[in-house]
């Protein structure tokens, strides 16, 4: 059997949202939130968080022990050698990317684009990637799996800034076997990710509603929670997302 690592990138020097992966969400941190929730999944057999060797980022490696996961540091700015060497170091034959600002991630979904993965013949499939064209899912679900050799292959030679400060515009550029993986309805117009306060408002409600100790709840039922109450929408609506070729 090949081995499935989800790899979590966090940091604390995030630009728009500094230290946003420890805020206190309802007495856990979001990372917590975000590693329980990916914990629930039947497909993944490891979970590592990627961060820095900055002092800064202490914080992130004693929350992952906390947490009872991995952890791999690397460079801050070279995030695809990060990814690559913490993929390598855990023996990962198929890497799930998943990242720290999404404490509403949904393993339902993680493990049916995992499964789908492991079932055909694509070098990357996700409900996420580059041509937003593709994307049906809402922004804070996304899920991005490859295997190992892909991955090698563009830390190999991903040549441009962007390419290396995130870790899979080069594979998206240089792949001809990728998949989008899609839901029946596009719901992209919502997002559940983390990245300023007006996100972080959003999410804060989102888990009053649902939130009682345990991570029961799951897209569909957010979902039905925002179509009762359209208020919600509207916490962060005019957020616009960071454009991959800007720094990180």
């Amino acid at each position: 059997m090949r081995k499935v690592v989800a790899i979590i990138q966090a940091r604390m020097g995030s630009t728009r949202l500094s230290g946003k992966v420890m805020k206190d969400l309802f007495g856990k941190t979001v990372l917590d939130h975000v590693i329980t929730r990916v914990k629930q999944s039947e497909y993944i057999d490891e979970i590592v968080i990627a961060t820095t060797t900055l002092k800064r980022d202490n914080i992130i490696v004693e929350e992952a022990k906390k947490c009872g996961v991995k952890y791999f540091r690397g460079s801050e700015d070279d995030v695809l050698s990060r990814y690559y060497y913490a993929a390598k170091e855990n023996n990962a034959d198929i890497v799930v990317r998943i990242t720290s600002d999404c404490p509403l991630i949904d393993p339902i979904v993680v493990d049916e684009i995992v499964k789908f993965y492991i079932e055909n013949d694509y070098e990357i499939v996700s409900n996420a990637g580059v041509d937003l064209s593709q994307r049906t899912y809402p922004r804070g679900l996304d899920t991005e799996v490859f295997s190992f050799e892909v991955l090698e292959n563009a830390f190999k030679n991903a040549k441009e800034k962007y390419q290396r400060e995130h870790v899979t515009p080069y594979i998206y550029e240089n792949s001809k076997k990728i998949y989008y993986y899609k839901n029946d309805i596009d719901y992209s117009k919502y997002r559940w990710t983390l990245d300023t306060k007006e996100d972080f408002e959003l999410i804060r409600e989102i888990y009053k509603y649902f939130y009682r100790g345990e991570h029961d709840f799951y897209s569909d039922q957010i979902l039905n929670l925002m179509k009762k109450e359209p208020e919600l929408v509207k916490i962060n609506e005019n957020i616009e997302q960071k454009k991959i070729k800007s720094n990180s």
